[in-house]
């Protein structure tokens, strides 16, 4: 059985000069770690990727989405199995480990794991490198879109997203992802306490769908647009995003050099663009 996205606890709340006890709900936050298998079926190597603090829900879906937005995985194919299990490798139907065995055809840099990753639900990819190294390591050919994205469309995404957020309803605490075409229709969406997390999952159900590169989609953020957001976006080939919040410096960088159009602060009567604005109609 799935783990729940939210707890229940008790609380005390305040309003004006009066007191009162009330159950309530939270987002569900805890561990998850990926491991990787790989190499020869009789001489099999494990290396243990991360931990992220995450919303349980889609575990599969944020290792593997994790693993495309590193450069690991390219495609479903490459993948041999993925479960749970414990720290002996002991398989669990569910849990807070997670291995992902690939094909012992499939070919990657290991150098690219050497890093050391502990995220939590606000910090995003630490010791990301540089802007530069993202083109040496996507998968997909990003060019300038000849697809546009209507002004009346970008207006109600905003909305679209948050009537879809299931848990946002119950507990406040969790950020979301949407997947949209370019008529505005939504495909996808995710929702995890990481808004990093949630964009992983997204990654990660197209790598199963095999719908990567998300092609004349558009990705739509329930918050700020950050830099590790914009980088993930690159590596599922995405070309327009609409973030409810604002971007950061890097992030408008990062979405000019590879081609991006970064749409932010999206209301339902206004929005500003701060990259490749010809892309909107």
């Amino acid at each position: 059985m799935q783990k729940s996205r939210v707890a229940a606890i008790n609380i005390t709340k305040v309003k004006n000069d009066q007191s009162l006890a009330l159950p309530d709900l939270v987002a569900t936050e805890e561990p998850l770690e990926i491991r990787l298998g790989f190499g020869e079926l009789e001489n099999r190597q494990e290396k243990r990727i991360a931990v992220i603090m995450r919303t349980p829900g889609n575990d599969f879906e944020l290792a593997q989405g994790f693993l495309v937005s590193e450069g690991v995985l390219n495609k479903i194919s490459e993948i041999l199995s993925i479960k749970y299990c414990t720290d002996r490798g002991k398989i669990e139907e569910e849990g807070n480990v997670i291995r992902v065995e690939l094909k012992s055809t499939a070919t990657f840099e290991e150098s690219k794991l050497d890093r050391n990753f502990y995220m939590n639900s606000s910090c995003g990819v630490c010791g990301k490198a540089s802007i530069e190294s993202l083109e040496s390591i996507c998968p997909f050919p990003q060019s300038k879109s000849t697809e546009k994205l209507a002004k009346n469309i970008v207006f109600n995404l905003p909305n679209k997203l948050r009537g879809q957020q299931a848990v946002f309803e119950h507990t406040g605490g969790l950020h979301a992802v949407g997947l949209f075409d370019l008529e505005g229709n939504l495909l996808q969406l995710k929702e995890d306490v990481g808004r990093h997390n949630a964009l992983d999952k997204l990654i990660g159900w197209g790598l199963n769908h095999e719908a990567l590169p998300f092609i004349n989609r558009v990705l739509v953020l329930s918050g700020r647009a950050s830099f590790e957001l914009i980088q993930k976006a690159y590596m599922a080939g995405i070309q327009f995003i609409v973030a409810i919040g604002a971007p950061s410096s890097l992030a408008v960088e990062t979405a000019e050099k590879f081609n991006i159009c970064l749409v932010g602060f999206t209301k339902e009567h206004s929005f500003n663009i701060y990259t490749n604005s010809e892309y909107i109609l």
